[in-house]
């Protein structure tokens, strides 16, 4: 799926709620913590990392092109 960035960067936990992998802010927080979430294939463990355009974040069943 492909997520259309309308600012600098988006914080990864807002991410995946907004793209509705997880229902709530605390479940995709929880999700990062427990290393399930990649970024440009590494493992990232900051639930507010910044997520710019051009890069992936994926996780089983997933993938989120960031544009």
């Amino acid at each position: 799926m492909d997520f259309e960035l309308r600012s600098d960067y988006i914080p990864l936990c807002d991410l995946l709620k907004y793209c509705g992998i997880t229902e709530t802010g605390g479940m995709a927080k929880q999700m990062v913590a427990e290393g399930l979430v990649l970024v440009d294939g590494e493992v990232e463990l900051r639930k507010r990392a910044k997520i710019r355009a051009g890069q992936v974040v994926s996780g089983e069943g997933f993938s989120i092109r960031v544009v």
